[in-house]
C-alpha cells in the first residue's frame, strides 16, 4: 500500500507522504464532508448521485465550490489517480472535503480542500455475502434528525460507537434508532425490509443518510415490478419480514440473517445483487 499515490488538491503526491496540514478543520472540527465510491473496471460508478450528494451537502454546510469543481473534473482527477495506481479492475474512492484552514468554530473562509485517495478491492463485482449477518439494537444513542442527518458528515462518532458496542456483543452490527425510536439505518448502510414480496426502507426525513445505493435499489426494484414503499420502521416490523438487507456504496448488498431470535432468506438480495452488477455490466 505504500506505493499507492493520492490526490492533494489535484496534486498525486505518495500516500507514505500524505499528511494533514496543522489546523485541518476537517481533522479539528470535523469540519467536512465524504464520499465513498465504487470502482469497476478501474473507473468510478454511480459518479453523478455522488457527485448531487456532495454538492448538496456542501450547500447545506455553507461551503464554496469552486466553479471548476464539477462532476467532469471529478471524473478526470479520479481516473488520473486510478491510473497511477495501476487499478484496473475493483476498488473504492473516499473523497474529502474540509473547510479550509483558519478560524475556531467561526471559519475564516468557506472555500475548500479535496483529498481523493484510492484503494483496491479483492472482487470487481458485487457479492452477496455467504453468511448473514447478526444484527441487534444500538440503545446507548439515538440519531437527531437534522438537516445534516442525510449526509457524510465527518462527524461520525455515533456509527463508530455502535461498531465498537456490535463487537463487544459479538454481532457484525447494530441498527441505529432515531430520536422517534424508528429504525433507520445500520452502522454504515441504509436499511430494507421485505415483506411479501414488497420493499420497504425508511424516509429520507426520518434522518437515514440518503445512501447513492439506496437510491440505486429502489431505482432498480421500481424497474422490475418490485414496489416500494418508503415509512417507519419499528422492531415489530423486523420480527415479522421475511427478508432483511443493508446496502452501502463499496458492498452494494449484505444480507441480514438474524435479528435477536427471528431468521430471515435472501431470495430477494439475490435478485437484486444480479440487477446490480448487470447495470453496470460493462
Amino acid at each position: 500500500m505504500n506505493d499507492l499515490y493520492v490526490n492533494n488538491n489535484g496534486v498525486l503526491i505518495l500516500s507514505q507522504t500524505y499528511a494533514l496540514k496543522p489546523g485541518n478543520r476537517g481533522h479539528l472540527y470535523g469540519d467536512g464532508l465524504f464520499e465513498s465510491i465504487r470502482i469497476r473496471n478501474g473507473k468510478p460508478i454511480n459518479l453523478d448521485n455522488h457527485y448531487a450528494r456532495l454538492m448538496e451537502g456542501m450547500k447545506v454546510l455553507k461551503m464554496n465550490v469552486s466553479s471548476s469543481f464539477t462532476i467532469e473534473h471529478l471524473n478526470q482527477q479520479i481516473c488520473e489517480l486510478l491510473e497511477q495506481n495501476k487499478m484496473t479492475k475493483g476498488g473504492k474512492i473516499r473523497l474529502s472535503i474540509d473547510r479550509k484552514q483558519g478560524g475556531t468554530f467561526l471559519p475564516k473562509t468557506n472555500e475548500v480542500d479535496y483529498f481523493i485517495e484510492a484503494f483496491p478491492l479483492p472482487n470487481n463485482e458485487f457479492t452477496l455475502n455467504d453468511a448473514g449477518l447478526v444484527i441487534d439494537l444500538y440503545e446507548d444513542m439515538k440519531k437527531p434528525v437534522t438537516i445534516l442527518s442525510n449526509f457524510k458528515t465527518k462527524n461520525c462518532l455515533l456509527y463508530i460507537m455502535s461498531q465498537i458496542t456490535a463487537k463487544e456483543k459479538g454481532v457484525d452490527d447494530l441498527f441505529i434508532q432515531n430520536n422517534k425510536m424508528g429504525i433507520i439505518e445500520g452502522s454504515s448502510s441504509n436499511l430494507f425490509v421485505v415483506s411479501n414480496g414488497v420493499l420497504y426502507t425508511p424516509s429520507l426525513d426520518l434522518g437515514c443518510l440518503g445512501g447513492t445505493m439506496r437510491m440505486q435499489i429502489i431505482n432498480l426494484a421500481i424497474a422490475n415490478n418490485i414496489k416500494v414503499y418508503e415509512c417507519n420502521i419499528t422492531p415489530q416490523n423486523l420480527l415479522v419480514a421475511d427478508e432483511i438487507f443493508l446496502t452501502n456504496a463499496i458492498q452494494g448488498i449484505n444480507w441480514v440473517g438474524s435479528y435477536r431470535t427471528k431468521r430471515y432468506f435472501n431470495t430477494m438480495s439475490k435478485q437484486l445483487v444480479e440487477f446490480l452488477n448487470n447495470k453496470w455490466i460493462k
